[in-house]
């Protein structure tokens, strides 16, 4: 028997390290997210790419726009940044998988130097991660992407955010091309930049 109940939390602590590592879920963080605003913007549940966003109409692709605020405090809405393409992803300093991707988002960020818009948006819920604890976490590993906050939760609401990391791959023109739920590696990071930009 004992030795029974060993296998079996040991399977369950693998299940659960497994889960883990590929996405975080803000609401075990205190988060919480409206599921009506799911619809919106379709994300896949295929970590392994981005996906291409399904297109049956002109203005369903078209991302709802969301307000978080900058290092400085100042508000900034997702729209105040069309014109040029954006990776806009959503990521929590306690979370291992987005931690994980982060020094892929900064040599993309640095590479595409201004040509691409990143959004690194943060889960600002004000008890796990604050601005404060975000900011110091930037500046640890000396990350130089511009991170935006979402203290009000607007933009997970809006995105219907349920797990993290979760990037999105938006063209000039403000449409969802493509998504991807939980951790991505530098070349899915370079194709879902090379759905939005061509040089």
């Amino acid at each position: 028997m004992k030795i029974y109940v060993i296998r079996l939390l040991t399977t369950l602590l693998a299940l659960l390290l497994l889960v883990t590592a590929t996405a975080c879920s803000p609401a075990d963080r205190g988060l919480e997210t409206d599921s009506a605003a799911e619809d919106s913007t379709t994300a896949s549940s295929d970590t392994s790419a981005p996906t291409e966003e399904k297109t049956e109409g002109e203005s369903e692709n078209k991302t709802p726009d969301f307000t978080v605020l900058d290092g400085e405090g100042n508000s900034v809405k997702l729209s105040d940044f069309f014109g040029k393409p954006i990776v806009l992803n959503f990521w929590a300093s306690w979370c291992p998988p987005c931690k994980a991707e982060l020094p892929d988002f900064e040599d993309a960020y640095k590479k595409y130097d201004g040509e691409v818009v990143f959004l690194m948006v943060n889960m600002t819920d004000n008890q796990m991660e604050t601005v404060e604890v975000a900011k110091d976490f930037i500046k640890t590993h000396g990350y130089t992407f511009p991170v935006y906050y979402d203290v009000n939760y607007q933009a997970a609401t809006v995105y219907g955010i349920r797990s993290i990391p979760q990037t999105y791959f938006i063209n000039a023109e403000g449409e969802a091309v493509a998504s991807a739920t939980g951790m991505i590696s530098a070349a899915q990071l370079e194709q879902g930049i090379g759905m939005i930009y061509s040089k």
